[in-house]
Formats: C-alpha cells, structure tokens, sequence
C-alpha cells in the first residue's frame, strides 16, 4: 500500500526531530570547562573536532536527502513499510554518531576534575614521549588518557574503526584509577602506548612468520613447536611488555607485577585463546627481557621473588610441565625479540632506536642521586625517563611509596603546565611573527 500523507508527515517530523538534536552536539571547546592545564594537547582536540565536526555534517546531509526523498515523487510510489525501514536506518546512524560523541564526553569531561584534570594531561605528555622515536619512522597519532575501575589499562587504537563507523582520530588510553599517582602507572600506560608503537611499526606482523619458522623447525633450540605456537599467540601482548620494558627498566616489570598478582588458580592458567599470556609466565618473561636489555643482577632477585609469591609446586603435572617448558623458552625468545630488525626501522632493533643503553640500572641511579641534589634536572628531564629513573630508586629502596607519589603529583602537574605555557609562548610568537610580516594585529 502507498504512503499515506500521514506517515509521511509523522517521519518528516521525526526526521526534523533529529536535526533539532544534531544542532544540539556542540564542540567540546565550548561546553567543557577545564583549567588551561588541564585541557588536551591542540593536536588532540583539533583532531576530535574535526572527526565530530565531519560526522554531523554527514549525518545532516543524510537527514537532508531523507527529507528531500521523503517529499518527492519517488516516496509517493513507496510504501508505507519501505519509507520506515529508511528511517529506521537513518536513526541508526544518529545513535552510532552519538555514541562517538560519548565516548569523546567520558574521557575529557575528567579534565574539570580538580587535580585529576592536570595529571591526565601530564599523562598525555608522558604517553607522547613514550611513543616518540628519533628517525622518523613513523608519525606519531596524539594519545589522551583517562581514569577507569579495574586493575590494568586498555588502549583504542589510532586509525582504528569506530563504533558507527569512520577512523579513531587519536589513541585513547584507559589508566587505572587505582594506580594514581605512582611509578606502577606508567608500566600500564607505557605498555598500551606500546601497542599503538607496535601497530605503527608493523612488529607483530613481522614476529609472526619468524615464530611460525620456528615451530616448522620443530624442536628449535630445544624448544617444543607447541610451545612457539603459543608465543605467536601472544606476540602481541609480548610487544607491548618490551615496549614498557625498554622505556621504563624494572618499572615496567613491578608495576606489571601489580597488576597480575592475583589468586593462584589465574597466574598459572595458560589459555591458548587469550591473547595474554599466563601471568606466571609473563612476569618470567619481563625478568628474562630486562637481562637482555639491561644487564643486572636485579632481574634474578626479582624472578626469585615472583616464584616465591606463586611456587609451582601442587600444580597438575601436565600444567607444571607445560610452564617449565615455558620457562626453558625465555631466553631464545627473549634474544629472537631484542635482536628482531622490522623493515619499518630500517635495518635496526627496537632496543637500538629506543636508545635502552641510556637507561641502564646503573645510570639510572646515578641520576636519582643527582637530582636528589638539583631537583630541577628532574622537572627538565624527559618524562619517560623521570619515571624510569624514579620507579628504579622505588625499587632500590631508595624512594619511599608516599614520597614518590607526591613528587609524581608535582611531575604531572609540571608537565601539564609546562606543555601549555610552551604552546601559548609558540602561539605568541607566531601571532607577533605576523604582526611584523604584516603590520597587523590578528584579532
């Protein structure tokens, strides 16, 4: 049966009902208030902007042609049911755009937070500087941060596909709340920037076919092939955790400590269908990692610790069996990963590009001791660094949990400030740059 004038009349008021809603999404800039410290870094903001901005425009001009169908000849010859379904689908996409929309709101309506609010935005400079490689290797997605329950993070990667469709405009970063503020955040943090580094740099990709190699050899390097039918299966949590572990030393493997020391039953279980490894021997494979990176006896004491926390012993033999040979694996996959050149660096390991031999246990103590005596060289040091060197003093005994978290508060804030004043001197001096190329003040 043909449209009726009524049903057309009820959906055009439906459709109507949408655009007066859609003019209703604003731009962040000018519904969320937040302390210039606090707010995100410009390229940041431009970038949800512009991917909001061009989602309502779409969605308008969906709307639009909804309309104009809706009033033309060809809505008189539909029916009834086939005018519905189109809107039914045009109400869809409004929904999928608003929740774009949310999933932007949660993470930057925390930055009017008192004291949340700058800290995050210390956590973006923090994530900026892990992410950043010398050499152009690649170009770097901005990466904002935001506080969530649970005990580990989780990332949304860059150039990823949203819910409603269209790309991730920039890398969003779920902290743990529970971690603010301590060294032990930035191992969770570093560890999703290292996924967004992995992706950038094709790394799992490029593991995959030499661990498939390996378990065509068979017993490679005394190695069972089920055994590296496992690590490719979780190659690209492995990533990550070298990631953390290269930019942050024996931070990243206490603060990884943290996050999986849980009952028994869940740091033994190997499951082939997660792509995380068994937290007993994860831990195992960050202290293995760390002696290939950073040369110390640290590592042992720690791996110590860990089997002394979770003993094997009264496991199944089967399980049992299955982590030794786990643990037998670690230092051929632990050399396989820092000696692994990707064709995206050029002919060089990722331990070479993020230049580990700078942070060596050793050196890092050394500069604890320096900044101890001249604080300012902290507040003017690399972030990924201050927190390297602070979760390494954490470590040592050097550093006390409540002192740390307190300068770690400062560092953030600092950052925070530091990142604004900077871009507000920039953009002063471009606007007087043009005021001397052109004789006029930009209003």
């Amino acid at each position: 049966m043909a449209i009726s004038s009524y049903a057309r009349w009820m959906l055009a008021q439906e459709a109507r009902s949408l655009l007066t809603r859609l003019r209703r999404v604003r731009p962040f800039v000018l519904i969320e208030p937040m302390v210039p410290a606090a707010a995100l870094l410009p390229s940041a903001q431009t970038a949800i902007e512009a991917h909001l901005a061009q989602g309502r425009r779409g969605l308008h001009g969906m709307v639009m042609a909804f309309l104009a169908w809706l009033h033309g000849p060809a809505a008189r010859r539909a029916t009834a049911a086939e005018a519905q379904r189109r809107f039914t689908f045009l109400r869809l996409q409004f929904n999928a755009a608003l929740t774009q929309f949310d999933l932007f709101n949660d993470v930057i309506t925390q930055r009017s937070e008192h004291k949340n609010g700058p800290w995050l935005s210390g956590l973006d400079v923090a994530s900026a500087d892990a992410l950043a490689l010398p050499g152009s290797y690649y170009r770097a997605p901005p990466v904002i941060c935001y506080l969530d329950r649970g005990p580990g993070a989780a990332i949304r990667r860059a150039r990823t596909r949203l819910p409603g469709g269209g790309d991730n405009p920039v890398a969003i970063v779920r902290v743990p709340r529970e971690r603010m503020v301590g060294s032990s955040i930035a191992s969770s943090l570093f560890h999703e920037v290292g996924h967004q580094g992995a992706a950038l740099l094709d790394l799992v990709n490029s593991l995959r076919p030499v661990l498939q190699s390996m378990q065509r050899g068979g017993a490679s390097q005394g190695v069972p092939a089920h055994v590296w039918r496992l690590w490719e299966r979780w190659i690209s949590e492995v990533v990550a955790d070298l990631w953390s572990l290269a930019r942050l030393g024996i931070t990243a493997t206490m603060g990884l400590i943290g996050v999986v020391s849980l009952p028994r039953v869940f740091v033994f279980r190997v499951n082939p269908d997660d792509p995380h490894p068994a937290p007993w021997i994860r831990v195992k494979l960050s202290c293995a990692l760390g002696e290939q990176l950073f040369p110390h006896p640290q590592w042992r004491r720690v791996a110590a610790l860990w089997e002394s926390f979770y003993p094997l012993t009264g496991l199944p033999p089967g399980q049992r069996r299955l982590l030794l040979q786990l643990e037998d694996s670690l230092p051929a996959l632990a050399a396989l990963l820092v000696r692994h050149r990707p064709a995206l660096l050029r002919g060089r390991t990722l331990p070479q590009v993020m230049a580990v031999r700078a942070r060596q246990p050793r050196r890092l103590a050394c500069l604890f001791r320096q900044w101890s005596a001249a604080p300012q060289q902290m507040y003017d040091a690399a972030p990924s660094l201050v927190f390297a060197v602070l979760g390494q003093a954490r470590a040592g005994g050097s550093l006390s949990p409540e002192h740390e978290s307190v300068l770690l508060g400062r560092l953030l804030t600092h950052w925070a400030l530091r990142s604004t004043l900077d871009l507000n001197a920039l953009c002063g001096d471009a606007a007087q740059y043009r005021r001397l190329e052109y004789g006029s003040t930009i209003l």
